[in-house]
């Protein structure tokens, strides 16, 4: 039984067993670069292992990160790592591993939230993770752009790696603070955003690198693309994949898209990892040429109630009580009074009559402001006991733009 296992953070030295067992589990080969890393952005002291018989079996790790969301930053546990044997499986490791980063988050009290990709969407929803930020997959022809569509008078210039690094650091601190779900980059983290390893190309080639340069200068956005090239037939079906592209003004974005799209001898594009709402659908003349996919892309655990949506702001005034339920969490159970806007929040325990009823699971998804509760109402999972409490509720808990997160951990 997994009670009988030893459980307990990694050391340093263990980093590579450690690495096997995780990568193993996910049917990852193992290539020096991605070891190295990893290795540099480990946290070994907030890992946990399970074993048996001297071998790892399960593993579990946080990345300490800085969460942008709705009116400020705030400490978010990055849960990352996650795995269990197939030897191992249904054996309760992942419950206890979870169960026990949720006690030593709320005892360390560092983080009230936690958050996680998921290889599996099925697995996090029972453990009060709720899918908080979607993410969109753009493809396409080459689309025309629209008629008059303002491009300013800056240019895009191509640049090497290093060359783009500096001035993707600076766009980037312009539009984490005011993009939900965006996460802070330290040097490490940079580096593992920038890095382009032959197996990660899948027959691609190596990432070209862009910036958008203002008529001062100034650097105002940045892209960076492959190009997958097909000659099977008579003419060039290859397509241009964008890695990542951003600007801080909207010419500059318009600008850098009109340049990857224009690019010859590539009939089509893909864009990965994209808001839901990269304004490429509303550059071209025809929308119907680009296809848009939606998926989950970053679940947030609600751990400590109060800290957690006293931390965030809202978009209109609200006043509500709010009865929750959390299966794993006894100290976010009970009735909590809400109060809040624009200019601040406070939360604290009440006895008064309660307006919504709903789980932390709930409150996870609409944290970022991407899912409202009056959606998640109509699925049965946030039940109104006030008229008028949900439709207020589920505006405040929006926010001006839709959460967006790109940076898988």
């Amino acid at each position: 039984m997994s009670t009988d296992l030893e459980m307990r953070p990694a050391t340093a030295p263990e980093f590579d067993a450690f690495y096997d067992s995780m990568s193993d589990t996910f049917f990852e080969g193992v290539f020096e670069v991605d070891v190295e890393s990893e290795r540099e952005r480990f946290e070994p002291e907030r890992s946990l292992t399970a074993w048996d018989a001297g071998s790892i079996v399960a593993t579990g790790g946080i990345f300490s990160r800085q969460l942008t969301v709705p009116g400020g930053i705030v400490p978010m546990a990055g849960v990352t790592y996650i795995t269990v044997a197939p030897t191992h499986r249904r054996q309760g490791l992942l419950t206890r591993m979870l169960l026990r980063q949720f006690t030593d988050l709320h005892d360390g009290g560092a983080e009230a939230v936690a958050g996680l990709w998921a290889s599996e969407g099925g697995i996090y929803g029972r453990f009060g993770y709720g899918s908080a930020a979607p993410r969109a997959l753009f493809t396409g022809s080459k689309p025309a752009f629209r008629p008059g569509t303002d491009l300013g008078t800056g240019r895009v210039r191509r640049v090497s790696k290093d060359a783009l690094r500096p001035h993707a650091e600076a766009v980037y601190e312009v539009l984490r603070p005011r993009t939900v779900g965006h996460l802070d980059r330290s040097p490490a983290w940079w580096d593992r955003r920038l890095m382009d390893p032959e197996h990660w190309r899948d027959g691609a080639t190596p990432n070209r690198y862009v910036v958008h340069e203002e008529a001062d200068g100034s650097i105002t956005g940045f892209a960076v693309f492959r190009v997958k090239a097909d000659w099977s037939g008579a003419e060039s079906n290859s397509q241009v994949i964008v890695m990542d592209l951003s600007g801080t003004t909207p010419q500059a974005t318009a600008r850098l898209w009109r340049f990857v799209l224009d690019l010859d001898l590539v009939s089509g594009f893909r864009r990965r990892l994209a808001s839901p709402e990269e304004p490429v659908r509303y550059l071209v003349a025809d929308p119907r040429t680009v296809k848009l996919e939606i998926v989950d892309s970053l679940w947030i655990r609600i751990v400590d109630l109060d800290r957690a949506l006293a931390a965030r702001r809202y978009q209109v005034e609200l006043d509500v009580v709010l009865e929750v339920t959390d299966a794993h969490c006894a100290w976010n159970v009970g009735r909590w009074r809400l109060t809040g806007g624009r200019d601040g929040a406070d939360v604290r325990r009440t006895s008064g009559h309660a307006d919504l009823s709903l789980s932390t699971t709930e409150l996870g998804a609409a944290y970022l402001g991407g899912t409202t509760l009056q959606a998640l109402s109509a699925a049965g999972q946030v039940v109104e006991h006030t008229a008028g409490a949900l439709r207020q509720a589920s505006l405040a808990f929006g926010w001006d733009s839709a959460p967006w997160c790109p940076e898988v951990f």
